[in-house]
């Protein structure tokens, strides 16, 4: 059950990889616009399922916490990580945002029956280490006039971390509450567009095919595997293991033709992937066993 739980919430990660092409594909629409746009179809999966069978629909009936968790989850970090961008450089501002995973690791300590090991750390700073060789191809160089970028960007890490370790604790509530989380993403997403950007629409049916595979899978399915691996999985090895989605990125876009192989990807590639086996460990310690006993 974990280890099934584990690997769809890694679907989630494996969905993530291909956030880059499909926003590189989807034209200049405005963050905020692209977001209300993308949750907006990310909930139709849920809304599918509560036509199907309305008795799901209960399951929206949540504590407040729960909607105050997923709300400022997924709009905070959406809301916090466009600022960044906005404020600072991208390539630092991104490094920082994607301290999340190692967060989720060290954070995972204070959680009821889990236990942090020197594997676990150790294996999501391999992760960061790819990243940096990934995303900081041209240096890195925190400048304080953009501190209030680096802030956002920080903020950003955290949300999310925080956002994925206390859903851990709902696991009672059904991950069709996420349909709820995406729909009030999308509002509030839309409010910060007609706020802050003026309205871009695609020129072409392939950017609009890009802006709806946007919000079925990177935006949509994956938010849904997330809360499901999450509560069900093991956060750990979820946590080091999404490293993997800047170079899966990197790797989809390379192969479409926005970015050049190099020995720096590969080296990346060896970190994170070394790092996620290191993180998951136990796991497949305790798969060789179990298929060693059916043998």
């Amino acid at each position: 059950m974990k280890i099934r739980a584990t690997l769809i919430g890694f679907t989630a990660i494996l969905m993530w990889s291909f956030l880059a092409l499909l926003t590189a594909a989807s034209g200049k629409m405005p963050p905020f616009q692209l977001s209300a746009i993308t949750f907006a179809i990310g909930s139709l999966p849920g809304i599918i399922t509560f036509i199907l069978r309305p008795e799901r629909i209960r399951e929206l009936r949540q504590p407040a916490k729960v909607w105050l968790t997923g709300v400022i989850g997924l709009f905070g970090y959406h809301f916090l990580y466009f600022t960044a961008l906005r404020n600072a450089p991208a390539v630092e501002a991104g490094l920082i945002a994607y301290l999340w995973p190692l967060l989720i690791v060290v954070g995972s300590a204070l959680l009821p029956g889990e236990k942090l090991r020197w594997y676990h750390v150790f294996g999501a700073l391999a992760g960061l280490s790819g990243t940096v060789l990934i995303v900081a191809k041209n240096g890195i160089s925190f400048d304080p006039a953009y501190g209030f970028g680096y802030f956002a960007a920080f903020l950003c890490a955290f949300t999310w971390s925080a956002y994925s370790l206390i859903t851990r604790r709902f696991e009672a509530a059904s991950t069709d509450v996420v349909t709820g989380f995406c729909l009030a993403t999308s509002i509030l997403s839309l409010v910060c567009h007609l706020g802050l950007e003026t309205t871009v629409w695609p020129e072409s049916a392939s950017q609009w095919i890009a802006v709806v595979g946007l919000g079925i899978f990177p935006v949509g399915l994956a938010f849904y595997a997330w809360d499901y691996g999450v509560k069900n999985g093991d956060i750990q090895i979820l946590g080091a293991s999404s490293y993997t989605a800047p170079l899966l990125s990197t790797l989809i876009l390379t192969f479409f033709g926005f970015a050049e192989p190099s020995l720096r990807i590969g080296l990346a590639c060896l970190l994170i992937t070394g790092g996620a086996m290191l993180a998951a460990r136990d796991m497949i310690r305790r798969r060789q066993s179990t298929e060693r006993v059916e043998a």
